[in-house]
């Protein structure tokens, strides 16, 4: 699905399905009464009503095995952005052990990781092109500070191995993120959706052929339901797009607050007081 679409407050996408839903049930209702003449129209009403049970709980199958999809994705996708923000929490807690300018350094790195998130990477997994080819620059700096530490005792030393740790958890829960920004439900599976409910809608449309009330009711019902099942799963298809998509709230909270010594230049990074290095 286009990203306009899934751009659209749950209300419009709304609006725009049932529309096209309703125009769809219309036209086969149409088409039905067209062609139910002579030979047709009993041909037309010999077909059974029993059948549209089968019909309809294949239907529910189909909406039930995609929205498993959907369900899984958002939640794996929360679940990422939740511990990539807790391992960097950690990072920044245990930071204080280090004091001076590596505290400094860990917690500017940790600031600009964020940042970048936010104002570079959720933008480009909303448009899908994110992409896990590169380690991003402030993590592989973090943990090369990290590694370059002397620790003093053995508090200190556990520090290190468990900020190295957390990084690795932070950058592990990060390549996560972009790989499910990458999922949505297959042209495959929108198409066996779509084509068992034109099913069910031209069987109403030939067991009411001759009562367009009954079938205006009946297939009204019907494409309602249709419509609300795809909205549904169209508003939390790509779990970082949208009216509902999961943002970067919790790596913000995770955010270490900026010191007099971190400033952020946009072409060359963060330079840090007068001891810090820049890139």
């Amino acid at each position: 699905m286009d990203n306009w679409l899934h751009n659209l407050p749950i209300i419009g996408m709304a609006v725009l399905v049932c529309g096209v839903t309703y125009l769809i049930a219309g036209a086969i209702y149409a088409v039905v009464r067209v062609l139910a003449t002579g030979e047709r129209a009993h041909a037309f009403k010999a077909v059974t009503p029993g059948i549209l049970s089968p019909l309809g709980t294949l239907f529910g199958l189909f909406v039930v095995f995609t929205a498993v999809q959907v369900w899984n994705d958002n939640d794996r996708a929360n679940a990422a952005v939740n511990r990539e923000a807790s391992a960097l929490r950690v990072v920044v807690i245990l930071a204080d052990i280090f004091p001076g300018e590596p505290r400094t350094r860990l917690r500017a790195l940790i600031r600009g990781h964020i940042e970048e998130a936010a104002i570079q990477e959720w933008p480009m997994m909303a448009e899908q092109t994110a992409t896990m080819n590169s380690t991003p620059r402030y993590f592989a700096e973090a943990l090369q500070v990290t590694l370059a530490l002397t620790p003093n005792g053995q508090g200190q030393q556990i520090a290190q191995r468990e900020i190295a740790t957390r990084l690795q958890d932070a950058l592990d829960a990060r390549d996560q993120r972009i790989l499910i920004s990458l999922s949505e439900v297959s042209l495959t599976k929108w198409s066996f959706l779509f084509a068992q409910a034109l099913c069910v809608m031209i069987v109403f449309a030939l067991v009411h052929s001759d009562n367009p009330l009954a079938a205006t009711i009946t297939m009204g019902v019907f494409a309602t339901g249709v419509a609300a099942s795809v909205v549904m799963i169209l508003a939390y298809d790509r779990p970082f797009i949208g009216q509902l998509a999961i943002g970067p709230g919790a790596l913000m909270q995770a955010m270490p607050e900026a010191e007099a010594s971190q400033v952020l230049d946009p072409q060359a990074g963060f330079q840090l007081g007068n001891h810090g290095a820049s890139r």
